[in-house]
């Protein structure tokens, strides 16, 4: 029997969806700079022939050149070797907080959403423990207790965007459970692991694509926030919110690459994951609320 609950886009949708692709240059534009951005921190430490921690006392503060793309510090360290080993580490910190809140936080919302009255209670008053606090104040106390560092940093944005992945899939989970395929397929007696794993969650695909597109910019934005007040990655370590701390000292005096292309490093990593999941989303939406084809 056809399982009354699959959904398909019908042929002349898809092919409508399709054409809606390929016109929408925003997002090829996005997914150009942020998959640079990746290839940057993937493969330009390993290519370029300056370490991001080489100090030359004869090129201290050195303006933009080819020999330096993007300038030296008042060290004569390579800007551009900073700016490659600062993204990966703020890229690697943003995809394992995205992960790590996927798995605990949506862990959370789903069995709250599905467990029935006193799951529901118990899990949501420890989501409301953790939301009580300012997700920045909430990664501080953590950064701060631990010791401060990157790790430690790391550890507490993880916390901090926990309740934002259980607030978000519980609701989404009570509202689907409410739904006339889901109940219907109940009634047909249906396992609560294929409804959990086949109905709930696809349908669910859409609001934690933009969620954590909003926790990876996130996530980038509180770590160089921390590494910029001094409780994250500690300089001399190339990260981008300490480099733009630690540029801070020769803005003033002519030296202003040395902060700006770390700030544009977070710009990019953190508008470019917005744009990509708000345009992906508007097409592959399973309510089809916004297809955003014509």
């Amino acid at each position: 029997m056809t399982d009354i609950a699959d959904r398909r886009l019908p042929p002349s949708t898809a092919r409508r969806l399709a054409r809606g692709l390929r016109r929408d240059w925003a997002l090829y534009g996005a997914l150009a700079l942020f998959g640079a951005l990746v290839l940057l921190a993937a493969f330009g430490p390993l290519l370029w022939p300056i370490g991001p921690l080489e100090m030359d006392f004869a090129a201290t503060l050195a303006p933009p050149s080819l020999a330096h793309p993007m300038g030296t510090d008042g060290t004569g360290r390579d800007i551009f070797a900073r700016f490659m080993d600062g993204a990966r580490v703020s890229l690697s910190v943003g995809a394992a907080v995205v992960l790590t809140g996927f798995v605990f936080g949506g862990g959370l919302g789903l069995l709250a959403g599905i467990g029935g009255w006193t799951a529901d209670v118990l899990l949501m008053r420890i989501v409301d423990a953790l939301a009580a606090f300012p997700p920045l104040i909430l990664a501080m106390a953590v950064t701060v207790g631990l010791g401060g560092g990157l790790h430690t940093a790391a550890l507490g944005i993880m916390l901090s965007t926990v309740p934002f992945y259980a607030r978000l899939i519980r609701s989404d989970v009570l509202r689907l459970r409410g739904q006339t395929f889901i109940e219907a397929t109940t009634a047909l007696g249906a396992r609560p692991s294929r409804i959990v794993f086949r109905h709930l969650l696809p349908h669910t695909a859409s609001t934690m694509l933009i969620q954590s597109a909003a926790v990876f910019g996130y996530s980038i934005l509180t770590l160089a926030g921390l590494g910029f007040v001094g409780l994250g990655a500690q300089i001399p370590e190339p990260e981008w919110g300490a480099m733009i701390t630690e540029g801070l000292q020769y803005a003033l005096t002519g030296g202003w690459w040395v902060s700006v292309f770390p700030g544009i490093g977070v710009l990019i990593a953190v508008v470019t994951t917005n744009v990509i999941a708000d345009h992906v989303r508007d097409r592959i939406d399973p309510r089809g609320q916004q297809l955003g084809v014509v």
